[in-house]
C-alpha cells in the first residue's frame, strides 16, 4: 500500500504516542501532547504530520511555527524543547516527512526550519541541511536502584556538596501545582539575565502530561529554596525547568535537589538521568560535568531559504549583552510581568 501522510487528529493521538515510546530515537518531547502545550501557552500554530502505510504509522514528524517580531520565523521540531525532528520505521517514510515540511516551509514563506534531533538522521542529506556543532550539548548517564551507588558515581567534590546538603538537613516534597516553582525559577532566570516564562505555562505542563511529570520543591527547614519541574518517559528522568533562590548556593540546594531527583526516580524504577542541554562555556555546562556526566554533541539541523543564516538567538551572543545585564536589574515582578510576551519567541 502506497506511503500517506496525514496531519494529526485526537483520534490519531494514541498511535503516534505508542510510535514514539518504542522508537529507538523517539523522546519525551515528540509526544502528541506538545501540541496542545504550544498552542495553549505560546499561541503558536502546530504541524504534526505522520507517515501511514497499511493503516499503521510508521514515521511522525512534530512542528511548530514559531513567528514573533522580535525574533523572527521559523519552523521548528520542536519549540521550547531540547529535542525533536523526525521519527520514521525507514528512509522512505522519513523523506517525505522531510519533503512535507519543505513544502510547508515554502508555503508559508518561513526561511528557517529546524530539526532538533539528539542523533544523526541517517537518511537526510546533511549537504542540505547544515548544522551548528559548536553551541549546545547534552548530558545523559543510566544510574542504578541503589542510593549508595549512585552517591559513590558522582566525583568527589560534587558528591561533597550533595552531603552537605543532607547533613544540613534539607529535604524534598511534591508540589502539587507551579506556584512555588514559579517563584523560585522566576528569581533564578532575572538573576541569569534571561526573561522568565508565565506560571500558566508551567502548570499547563503538569496538567497536560499528568503522571509523566512532577516539582520537586527543596526544603531548608519550611523555606522553599529549590524547585525543578521533571519529566519522566520510558526509563528516563528529564529534570526541565529547574531553579534556586539566591541563598540556594550557599546551602547547597542546588546540589541536593538534583541528587533527590535522582534518588526519588530511583525509587520509581528510571534508570537514566537526562540532565538536558546546555550551551558550551557556561556555567551549567560545568556544573553538570562536575556530575560525572559526559556532553554529547547535538545533531540540530537546519535547512534555510536562500541568503538566510543559522539564527543564533542565544545569551551567549554579543548583540544581547547590554539587555542581559538590563535584565538582571529588574525588579522581579517586573520581570514576571513583561517576560512572558517576549520568551514566547525564544522557542
Amino acid at each position: 500500500m502506497a506511503l500517506m501522510i496525514r496531519d494529526l487528529t485526537d483520534a490519531a493521538a494514541p498511535a503516534w504516542d505508542s510510535f514514539v515510546r518504542t522508537h529507538p530515537q523517539g523522546s519525551f518531547f515528540h509526544l502528541a501532547a506538545w501540541r496542545t502545550v504550544i498552542a495553549r501557552a505560546f499561541r503558536h500554530a502546530t504541524h504534526y504530520v505522520y507517515a501511514e502505510r497499511d493503516g499503521a504509522i510508521v514515521g511522525v514528524l512534530p512542528l511548530g511555527h514559531v513567528k514573533t517580531m522580535l525574533f523572527g520565523n521559523a519552523l521548528i521540531s520542536v519549540p521550547f524543547c531540547v529535542y525533536g525532528g523526525p521519527l520514521a520505521a525507514d528512509a522512505e517514510a522519513g523523506r517525505a516527512l522531510v519533503a512535507q515540511a519543505e513544502a510547508l516551509m515554502r508555503a508559508r514563506g518561513v526561511p528557517v526550519l529546524e530539526f532538533r534531533s539528539r542523533l544523526p538522521i541517517e537518511w537526510l542529506d546533511e549537504a542540505d541541511w547544515p548544522v551548528r556543532p559548536d553551541l549546545y550539548v547534552t548530558f545523559r548517564k543510566p544510574f542504578t536502584a541503589s542510593d549508595d551507588a549512585n552517591l559513590k558515581a558522582i566525583p568527589r567534590k560534587q558528591r561533597a556538596m550533595v552531603r552537605k546538603g543532607i547533613d544540613r538537613g534539607l529535604s524534598s516534597v511534591i508540589d502539587p501545582d507551579a506556584r512555588r516553582l514559579h517563584r523560585i525559577y522566576a528569581e533564578s532566570v532575572r538573576n541569569l539575565g534571561t526573561p522568565v516564562f508565565a506560571r500558566r505555562y508551567f502548570q499547563i505542563l503538569l496538567d497536560v502530561f499528568g503522571p509523566a511529570a512532577d516539582v520537586i520543591t527543596i526544603l531548608d527547614g519550611e523555606e522553599p529554596i529549590s524547585s525543578v519541574l521533571n519529566f519522566y518517559f520510558r526509563d528516563e528522568v528529564l529534570p526541565y525547568y529547574g531553579g534556586g533562590r539566591a541563598i540556594a548556593r550557599a546551602r547547597y540546594g542546588n546540589d541536593f535537589m538534583y541528587w533527590e531527583v535522582m534518588r526519588r526516580a530511583a525509587l520509581r524504577g528510571f534508570t537514566m538521568f537526562d540532565f538536558g542541554r546546555s550551551k558550551l562555556g557556561t556555567g551549567a555546562f560545568a556544573f553538570k560535568k562536575n556530575w560525572g556526566f559526559v556532553p554529547e554533541p547535538l545533531n540540530y539541523r537546519f535547512r534555510l531559504a536562500p541568503g538566510t543564516a543559522i539564527p543564533d538567538i542565544n545569551p551567549l551572543n554579543p548583540k544581547y549583552r547590554l539587555f542581559i545585564a538590563a535584565w538582571k536589574r529588574l525588579p522581579v515582578p517586573l520581570a514576571n510581568m513583561i517576560g512572558p510576551p517576549i520568551v514566547r519567541g525564544l522557542g
